[in-house]
């Protein structure tokens, strides 16, 4: 343990975290998510909820200021302007914690699969929710 860490942030997870450079992107997947075919680093938290692990991450890791879309989250299967219920905890997550406050965009499921094959890593959590994904692009941590 660490002062000043949340518990969540793993030995193997805070590594990845501080390994990754300035517009690398992580996948936080949900239970369902096809992680071991999409991804090369896969990390596995299973009995997490995907939104809690967001929380974790991004009290630690900031958000590209320089892109306009530094979250993405998978669109509903024949619905593409649904919210669901973990996409819109993501979105409350992000406005309350993230350093640089972001929309998600959404990104139509194979689209999304695609992007995750080239993420740094795949973090799968045990959530159970449907379309508890999301993606978050690294940004600067700025000199003091």
């Amino acid at each position: 343990m660490l002062i000043g860490l949340d518990p969540l942030l793993s030995p193997d997870l805070l590594f990845t975290l501080a390994s990754m450079g300035h517009g690398d992107e992580i996948v936080i997947a949900d239970a369902n998510f096809p992680a071991d075919s999409c991804g090369q680093q896969v990390l596995r938290l299973d009995g997490l909820l995907a939104t809690d692990v967001t929380r974790a991450i991004l009290s630690i890791m900031p958000l590209d200021e320089f892109v306009g879309d530094p979250a993405h989250a998978m669109q509903v299967v024949g619905d593409a302007d649904a919210i669901p219920e973990a996409v819109a905890e993501f979105q409350q997550i992000i406005n309350e914690t993230a350093d640089h406050p972001a929309r998600i965009v959404g990104l139509e499921r194979f689209a999304f699969y695609e992007r995750s094959k080239q993420a740094y890593a795949i973090i799968q959590t045990g959530e159970r929710r449907l379309y508890g994904n999301l993606i978050l692009k690294k940004g600067v941590v700025r000199p003091d």
